[in-house]
């Protein structure tokens, strides 16, 4: 109690937040430690933001009536402590949301969702191979492909190979969500209207959790909701709809229904392993993959 009085009581309460956030996220999983995930990188640090402007209010104020400033000090280390996790928020700290592969269930191994030789733009397990994605939770084991060429700064997306290439269904399971009304947007331009853009949400036969594939293009997507699809059906093309810098297929699989969730990123992230192809199961960032049809 007496260690209580001289940090303040809102701070000791801060201080066990922090604490509880941060040991929930190793040895919790589900919801609660994706929302631990998402309250400590884009919640506290607002928090914090607010408190250090207060308190160097509060600062000058003391300095001007004479008054002892240690609470005041004890506050402003709190609050800078809170406003820590923004620094992974902005990659100047970069770590992965800490779910791994052994906890991650349950895992699937689908169809690679192209016919034609593909490249990993982003993928893996490692910030190395897949930074765009395992920093957040939804996204831990997401995808970006990409095909010859690409990333040549071309303003044209009929200029990128994977530019209008049929997307067959990795999975069998049933259309939860269908949208190809979004326009295309100019390569690197950002003027995007949705972080999703067009898309096809999948429910899995097999597991009961979700595949979602996006950035499709607009008026492409052949089917709709309520179909049941099989592997290697057609049910779109690649575009370049939503948050993207170029033409490419986005694909990752979570355990919550997206179509339910409160926000994208307030999902559980969950394995996604490809089989009968040319390399590893899980291909990494800049793996060149070709699909073995028999």
């Amino acid at each position: 109690m007496r260690l209580m009085r001289n940090i303040g009581f809102t701070n000791s309460i801060l201080i066990g937040i922090i604490f509880l956030l941060w040991i929930s996220l190793f040895f919790i999983s589900g919801l609660f430690s994706v929302y631990a995930w998402t309250f400590l990188k884009m919640i506290l640090p607002i928090v914090g933001l607010l408190g250090i402007i207060i308190n160097i209010i509060l600062f000058i104020v003391f300095i001007i009536r004479k008054k002892k400033m240690m609470k005041l000090c004890v506050n402003l280390i709190v609050n800078i402590v809170l406003v820590f996790p923004l620094l992974m928020t902005m990659n100047i700290i970069i770590l992965a949301y800490p779910n791994d592969l052994e906890h991650a269930k349950p895992a699937v191994t689908v169809e690679w969702p192209f016919i034609e030789q593909t490249v990993v733009g982003w993928g893996g397990d490692t910030v190395e191979n897949n930074l765009p994605h395992v920093i957040w939770s939804s996204e831990r084991w997401a995808y970006d492909l990409v095909m010859e060429p690409y990333d040549i700064g071309s303003s044209n997306n009929e200029d990128y190979g994977i530019w209008n290439i049929e997307v067959h269904s990795p999975v069998s399971g049933t259309v939860i969500a269908a949208y190809d009304e979004e326009a295309d947007i100019v390569p690197s331009s950002e003027e995007f209207i949705s972080i999703e853009g067009n898309y096809v949400y999948i429910k899995i036969d097999e597991t009961g959790t979700y595949l979602l594939l996006n950035h499709l293009k607009k008026d492409s997507v052949s089917v709709k909701v309520g179909d049941h699809v099989n592997q290697g059906d057609v049910i779109g093309r690649v575009g370049n709809s939503g948050s993207t810098s170029e033409p490419h297929l986005h694909i990752h699989h979570q355990r919550q229904d997206p179509t339910k969730v409160i926000y994208p990123i307030l999902a559980e992230g969950l394995p996604l392993f490809f089989e009968d192809i040319n390399g590893e199961s899980m291909p990494q960032k800049g793996d060149v993959i070709t699909r073995n049809i028999q």
